[in-house]
């Protein structure tokens, strides 16, 4: 059944529109953290189509809000008075931390990004951008550009100039033998050699945990301690929380909030999770940066009526139900068993994470060198024994990307954590 439906996508489709596994899986429906292949088999899902599906397939209250809404009117564009996307930029103004701020919504993570560097530029007049080396910020022409992660970036081409900094990846790199506070402070004064030379930066933009990058992230305050310096020059901070907002990090409502020391970032992008599915991405920002561009514009597609009433109803259940606390107990659960297999698998170089975003990075035994080919055969083992989970990771992708869906309960993470723990052994 899903032999010819491949050999269909490929006679249609791009050759880099990559799948996962030897056999590739057509997924036909969802429950809770289950979903199902057109096989009949049940899977685990701990990857929630790249942490998007945040709080569970076919969750009940998005659904009914789906439905009840497309059965009034399904699309107006943004020329026409919207109450589901008002009352859902209300809660998340509220819930941004940024003063006097003002959303605008996109379709996607990419389109979200693209349209906070948009606004950068303008209001700093400067196309001169800063990013992180190891990052990951979307797929269109200006995000590739300010993309450090060569596996994701194919074209050289860029309108913007981009200079990359360290600090995102603590365990690698010249800086990693340096205690936290000395790692901070390496890269503190690499930002400032950074900005001796040349023209001012519009901004920096940086994911407070790098998700394609492999779920690495700096010691908490780098950022806080990067605002610090870039405010002296004027240049703005953009938290890209595509994949760490809406609580998953488990200590926080957003990724941010871990370098809080010096306020909210100028921008905040979202998308993802908050939709659980559906097409929702935005981006946050004060009065004065949103309301910098001077000539006309307008979304077709950004703040449907229908994605609307899906976010609308997520949030309220993710935040009724306080799923942030859940993703920090049984995220942290979760860490815990992973480390304890890791100490027994030679291959395991290192398990990081927060709340429900892990990363397990493997090696070639005895050395420091990447094994993408051990972590295709894990995710492979995984799939075997009913777990899906998800790839990633620094020049290879060599480091298994765990993001469950945020109701996740003990049982199913207890579930999960044996399979890798099989896997893992295994390969």
């Amino acid at each position: 059944m899903t032999e010819p439906l491949h050999d269909r996508h490929r006679a249609v489709l791009p050759d880099w529109l990559s799948l996962y596994y030897d056999e590739p899986l057509e997924l036909t429906h969802g429950e809770g953290r289950h979903v199902w292949d057109a096989e009949g088999r049940r899977y685990l899902d701990f990857f929630g189509g790249i942490l998007t599906t945040m709080t569970a397939h076919a969750l009940p209250e998005v659904t009914k809000a789906v439905s009840e809404q497309a059965a009034r009117i399904i699309h107006s564009s943004t020329l026409y008075l919207n109450r589901p996307m008002v009352e859902l930029a209300e809660r998340i103004a509220a819930l941004s931390c940024i003063p006097d701020a003002r959303v605008f919504f996109t379709t996607s993570g990419t389109e979200a990004n693209d349209t906070a560097l948009l606004l950068a530029t303008a209001y700093r007049g400067s196309n001169q951008i800063l990013a992180m080396r190891n990052s990951y910020h979307g797929r269109s022409f200006s995000t590739v550009s300010v993309t450090g992660n060569k596996s994701w970036s194919p074209t050289s081409q860029s309108p913007l100039q981009t200079a990359y900094v360290h600090g995102a990846v603590r365990s690698r790199g010249p800086f990693a033998h340096l205690g936290d506070a000395e790692f901070t402070a390496a890269c503190v004064a690499d930002l400032r050699d950074l900005l001796g030379h040349g023209r001012t930066p519009a901004a920096l933009i940086a994911e407070p945990v790098q998700g394609v990058g492999g779920f690495t992230m700096p010691p908490d305050g780098l950022y806080a301690a990067f605002r610090a310096v870039l405010a002296e020059h004027g240049t703005l901070w953009i938290s890209d929380e595509v994949q760490t907002g809406w609580g998953r990090t488990g200590d926080h409502f957003w990724g941010w909030q871990a370098h809080a020391e010096n306020g909210p970032p100028d921008i905040v992008t979202f998308a993802k999770g908050i939709g659980n599915g559906m097409s929702v991405g935005g981006v946050i920002a004060r009065a004065e940066i949103m309301n910098c561009i001077d000539t006309n514009s307008i979304s077709t597609f950004g703040g449907s009526p229908v994605t609307m009433a899906a976010g609308l109803a997520n949030l309220a259940y993710l935040l009724e139900h306080d799923l942030q606390g859940n993703a920090r107990r049984v995220g942290g659960l979760l860490i815990e068993r992973l480390r304890a297999t890791a100490a027994q698998v030679d291959s395991v170089r290192e398990v990081r994470g927060r709340g429900l975003m892990a990363g397990v990075e493997l090696v070639r035994p005895g050395t420091d060198e990447a094994s993408p080919e051990r972590a295709a055969a894990v995710l492979e083992a995984a799939r075997e024994d009913g777990l899906l989970i998800g790839k990633g990771g620094g020049h290879d992708t060599s480091v298994l990307r765990i993001a469950p869906p945020m109701t996740l309960t003990v049982a199913e993470a207890e579930e999960g954590a044996a399979v890798l723990d099989r896997a893992l052994r295994t390969v």
